[in-house]
């Protein structure tokens, strides 16, 4: 486990900072060594003693406080450390970490990490969802950091939203599971995901399309991930995927068939969280449709797409399968009837026609069917949060 292990902590100036205090506590307890690295405003949320006494190291808090130091404080530090964790994560280091801005001590040893790296982001829900930030996450996860991201709840300016720091136990659990001390739920399991939409030609130009963002996909790739799964990404959206992840990308629904079918035989979990297009083109245009001025309307002649999660359920021998049912009226009705026929273990039903919910959206509802078992409606909650419970699900119904 983490016994003998060397964690370096990276304390920023985030009202959650008090958390890193227990989660230092857990690593000490576990049996790691733990030294800490403390911002200038992270010291005006907790004092430097505070981690010292906890960790029975000294705390870092500038490079320069010993000048006479014959040895490079920040390169020893990357060096000493088997894994390095910032915690809480502010908008303005994880942009110096994604940009290589090193001004500070946490910044420049930050920037000689050379070993397995969490980050555990806490902020305001508008930060977290600011262009600018998610950009940088998006570097940091390209770049192999791994992020546990923050969870919805009472944020300090005294409303809802997502940006809290998880709790110190579930950082400490996830955080093992990057490192490998941990193998996780779903260590030696192969998960297949899908997400977002496919796109079905009509001409070299335009598109059948829909409203899918792609988000919950990615959510449950990361939450698997999480877990120690080996994950399988096949989708349709060009945004970075979570470290560690297999990407295939696809565009129509006969490319994401092809795509699962090489790969079904392997998979333990099979998550269709994609919104499949039922209709394409039966011939595309191979030049750009022109409009003309005799033209009074368009007609397409369509045929029907194949009905992937129909034949992944007549192909199944060990898989867990999983669907989901985007639906407008009668959900339950019509979501009992898709797990039913088309021999689902567990079948994930939202109504997409309630505002504020559904496609391309931060949170949902859903209600989740299996087999014999009376639906549980999940309450309202981030879709990261509902992937986790998604597989927590799923980990217990594999045993």
């Amino acid at each position: 486990m983490l016994k003998g292990k060397r964690i370096l902590l990276i304390v920023t100036g985030g009202i959650a900072a008090f958390k890193a205090v227990q989660l230092a506590r857990l690593y000490v307890r576990a049996g790691a060594t733990v030294r800490v690295v403390m911002t200038t405003n992270a010291q005006a949320f907790v004092t430097a003693k505070t981690f010292a006494v906890l960790t029975g190291e000294s705390v870092i808090t500038d490079l320069f406080d010993q000048p006479s130091q014959p040895t490079i404080e920040h390169i020893n530090l990357a060096d000493w450390a088997d894994y390095q964790i910032v915690v809480p994560a502010t908008a303005n280091l994880i942009a110096k970490m994604a940009q290589g801005i090193a001004d500070d001590a946490a910044s420049t040893v930050l920037l000689a990490r050379h070993v397995p790296t969490v980050v555990i982001p806490a902020m305001n829900s508008h930060m977290w969802s600011n262009p600018a930030l998610v950009r940088n996450i998006a570097q940091l996860r390209a770049d192999g950091v791994h992020i546990i991201e923050p969870v919805s709840g009472l944020l300090a300016e005294g409303y809802a939203g997502q940006g809290r720091m998880p709790e110190p136990e579930v950082i400490f659990e996830q955080s093992q599971v990057f490192f490998g001390a941990n193998p996780g739920k779903l260590a030696n399991k192969t998960v297949v995901v899908t997400a977002g939409g496919t796109r079905e030609a009509i001409d070299p130009v335009r598109y059948i399309g829909n409203h899918s963002s792609g988000k919950t996909g990615y959510a449950i790739a990361q939450a698997a991930v999480n877990q120690g799964a080996h994950v399988i990404l096949i989708t349709t959206v060009d945004r970075p995927a979570p470290a560690l992840v297999t990407v295939k990308h696809v565009v129509s629904a006969l490319d994401m068939l092809a795509a699962l079918k090489d790969v079904y035989a392997q998979a333990d979990v099979v998550v269709m969280a994609a919104a499949v297009a039922d209709y394409r083109l039966s011939q595309p245009a191979e030049q750009k449709m022109k409009k003309t001025s005799k033209t009074s309307g368009l007609h397409l002649d369509l045929v029907q797409n194949p009905d992937i999660l129909a034949q992944l359920g007549q192909m199944k021998t060990h898989q867990f399968l999983v669907g989901f049912a985007a639906e407008t009226q009668d959900v339950l009705t019509n979501a009992s009837k898709k797990l039913q026929q088309k021999r689902l273990d567990l079948l994930v039903a939202n109504d997409v026609s309630q505002p504020g919910l559904g496609f391309a959206t931060t949170n949902n509802v859903v209600t989740l069917l299996e087999p014999g078992k009376k639906p549980k409606t999940l309450p309202e909650q981030s879709k990261t949060a509902i992937a986790r419970e998604l597989i927590d699900l799923i980990s217990e119904r594999l045993g």
